[in-house]
C-alpha cells in the first residue's frame, strides 16, 4: 500500500481486517507463490554483481530500477502481498536514467552507483511524504533530504522508496503488533506470511529479504534495526550513536537513535555503512567520535577476521528457546572452527538499566519530536496536537491497540530535569562501561555473541506482539555498535547471531561478522509460505 490519505482510511482498515488470522487459510490471491523467486532475475544479487554487470553493459540502472518496480508491484502490493513498500519514489527512474548517463560518460560515482535503496518511512527523502507510519503525517513532504539521504545520493545510490515500519517506530502503545501502521497496514513476513516482521523497521527486513530492492535502510532506537534483520535472514548493522546521521529522521531518542544498513550480505552492509557514515556537524553525537577520518568498511571483508578472535558468548541471553538456543551452538562451533576462541561471558550489570532506559526515552521523545515537527513544517506541530489528532481519528488509528507511550511521554518535562539527567546518566553507565566494556576487559574479548532474536512469532492484532527473547538491548542502551548475521532457521524460520562490541569498533566487527558469514553461509531465501511448514513425525 502507498500514498494511503485520510480520505481512504477506511478502504485501509478494510483491507487490514481481511488479513488472515495467524493458522487461517490464506485467500485466493494470497498463497505463495513457488516460482517467483526463480523468476527473478536479480534474486539475492548484490552490489558488486550489479556493479559487474553495469560495467559490462549487460544492465542499466534504469532496467535494474525497473526490475525492482516490477517485483514490488508483483509479489508486495499483489501475489503474497507483502505490504512492505509504503510509497515509490516517482523521481526513480528519472534518477536512474541520470546515473546512467554519468556511466556512459565516464563518471561512476562508487559501488552504489545506479543501485536502488529503500528507505524506512521516518527519513525525509524528496519528493515523497515522511509520515512515521501515522495517517496524521501522510501528507507531510519535508524541505530537504535527510543528510543520510543526501549522502546516499552523492554516492549514486538511486532512492527506490520507502517502507513500512510499525507505527511511530513502535513507540505509540505498549500492545502494538510490529509491522502494522495508520497509513500502510500490516507487513508481513516473507519466510511465512502469517508471522511478524519484527519492529520497527519491519518494512525494510521484510522487503530486501524479499528482492524488492538491492538494499535498504533501517533504524534503531533498542532493536529495530537487529530485530526485523534477524527474522528475515538478513544482515543488519546498528552503528555506534553518530556514526551516521540522525538529522532528518523522525526521533524517539536523541541519545540512543541510529540508522543503519539492513543486506542480504556483510559485504553489502559495509559498502552501504561507508556511503552513510559521514559527519554531520549538526548531529550531537557526531562530536563524540574520536577519529573522524572516513573508514572504507569494505576493507574490513576478511574471510580469516575471526582467525585469533577471542569471543564471548552471553549465556544469559539464551535459554528462551531451545531450538533458538541449538542454532546458536551451531553457530558458536562455525566461530571456534574458523579460528576464533570462544569462552562464556557475563555482562555484569545485564537488565539493571531498563526502568532508567525507558523514562529516558519518555523524555527525549517528546522534546525530540516536538522539535522535528515544528521545524520541518509538519502539519500537526507537537505530540500534543498528535495525541488529539489519534483520538479524533480512533476508528482508523486505535482500532487495535491506544497511545499509552504517548500519554506517558506528553506529561514528562523538559530535559533539564533532575530526574531525566540521572536516569540518562546511569543507563549508559550500567549498558556500556560497566556493561559491555567491562565484559570486554575482563577476558581481553574483541566482541560479545548472543542469540539476536527468537524466531517470528505469529501477527495477532488483538493479543498484540509476544517475542520470546532478544540479544541486542545492552549495546542499543550504550550507544554501542551490533551486527546480526544470519546463523541458520527454526522450521524454516531464520535466526540470526548479534556481534556487539565498544563504541567505534564497527571495522572489527565487520571482520568477525564477514568472517562467520562466510565459514557458515545460513543465509536462504524466503519462500513466500502462507505459514511455516510442518514436517510429519517420522
Amino acid at each position: 500500500m502507498r500514498l494511503l490519505p485520510l480520505a481512504i482510511a477506511a478502504a485501509l482498515l478494510a483491507a487490514c481486517q481481511q488479513t488472515p488470522a495467524p493458522g487461517a487459510a490464506t485467500p485466493a490471491g494470497t498463497s505463495a507463490a513457488p516460482d517467483a523467486q526463480a523468476a527473478f532475475a536479480h534474486e539475492e544479487a548484490g552490489i558488486a554483481d550489479l556493479q559487474a554487470k553495469m560495467q559490462a553493459g549487460s544492465l542499466t540502472s534504469r532496467a535494474l530500477t525497473q526490475a525492482y518496480l516490477d517485483r514490488i508491484a508483483a509479489i508486495d502490493d499483489a501475489g503474497p502481498t507483502l505490504n512492505a513498500v509504503i510509497e515509490l519514489n516517482p523521481d526513480a527512474l528519472k534518477d536512474a536514467d541520470a546515473r546512467d548517463a554519468e556511466r556512459k560518460a565516464g563518471k561512476v560515482r562508487g559501488p552504489l552507483h545506479g543501485i536502488p535503496v529503500l528507505l524506512k518511512d521516518n527519513i525525509d527523502a524528496l519528493p515523497m511524504a515522511n509520515s512515521a507510519g501515522s495517517l496524521a503525517l501522510a501528507e507531510h513532504h519535508p524541505k530537504a533530504d535527510a543528510f543520510l539521504v543526501r549522502k546516499l545520493r552523492e554516492a549514486g545510490a538511486v532512492v527506490l522508496g520507502k517502507t513500512n515500519l510499525s507505527e511511530w517506530a513502535n513507540f505509540r502503545s505498549t500492545r502494538s503488533s510490529s509491522g502494522w501502521s495508520g497509513r500502510g497496514g500490516q507487513t508481513r513476513n516473507p519466510y511465512a506470511l502469517d508471522r511478524n516482521p519484527c519492529g520497527s523497521s519491519a518494512g525494510t527486513g521484510s522487503a530486501i529479504a524479499a528482492n524488492l530492492a538491492a538494499v535498504g535502510i533501517g533504524t534503531e532506537t533498542d532493536g529495530s534495526i537487529i530485530c526485523p534483520s534477524a527474522v528475515a535472514g538478513l544482515v543488519g548493522i546498528k552503528p555506534t550513536v553518530g556514526l551516521v546521521s540522525r538529522g532528518g529522521i523522525i526521533p524517539i531518542s536523541v541519545s540512543q537513535d541510529t540508522a543503519g544498513p539492513m543486506t542480504r550480505s556483510v559485504a553489502d552492509a559495509a559498502a552501504l555503512l561507508t556511503a552513510i557514515a559521514s559527519p554531520d556537524p549538526a548531529d550531537p553525537a557526531a562530536g563524540e567520535r574520536t577519529d573522524p577520518t572516513p573508514i572504507d568498511y569494505s576493507a574490513h571483508l576478511k574471510a580469516d577476521g575471526l582467525k585469533g578472535a577471542r569471543i564471548g558468548v552471553v549465556r544469559k541471553l539464551m535459554g528462551y528457546q531451545p531450538d533458538t538456543d541449538a542454532a546458536m551452538e551451531r553457530a558458536i562451533a562455525a566461530l571456534k572452527a574458523a579460528g576464533a576462541t570462544v569462552v562464556d561471558a557475563e555482562i555484569p550489570t545485564l537488565g539493571q538499566w531498563d526502568a532508567d532506559e525507558y523514562q529516558v526515552l519518555l523524555y527525549e521523545f517528546k522534546d525530540g519530536l516536538d522539535r522535528y515537527l515544528a521545524e520541518s513544517g509538519a502539519p500537526h506541530a507537537s505530540l500534543a496536537a498528535l495525541i488529539e489528532f489519534n483520538k479524533a481519528h480512533a476508528v482508523e488509528e486505535m482500532r487495535f491497540f491506544g497511545q499509552e507511550i504517548f500519554e506517558q511521554a506528553q506529561a514528562k518535562g523538559p530535559l533539564t530535569e533532575p530526574a531525566y539527567v540521572a536516569a540518562r546518566d546511569k543507563a549508559r553507565r550500567l549498558a556500556g562501561p560497566e556493561g559491555i566494556d567491562a565484559a570486554l576487559k575482563a577476558q581481553q574479548l574483541d566482541a560479545l555473541v548472543a542469540p539476536a532474536m527468537s524466531p517470528a512469532w505469529p501477527t495477532d492484532p488483538v493479543n498484540a506482539d509476544h517475542f520470546t527473547g532478544a540479544g541486542y538491548g545492552a549495546a542499543a542502551v550504550a550507544r554501542y555498535p551490533s551486527i546480526t548475521v544470519p546463523m541458520g532457521d527454526v522450521h524454516g524460520l531464520p535466526v540470526g547471531i548479534v556481534f556487539m562490541g565498544t563504541a567505534w569498533s564497527e571495522p572489527r566487527l565487520v571482520e568477525l561478522a564477514y568472517a562467520y558469514e562466510q565459514a557458515s553461509k545460513a543465509r536462504k531465501p524466503p519462500r513466500l509460505l502462507p505459514t511455516i511448514e510442518i514436517a510429519p513425525a517420522k
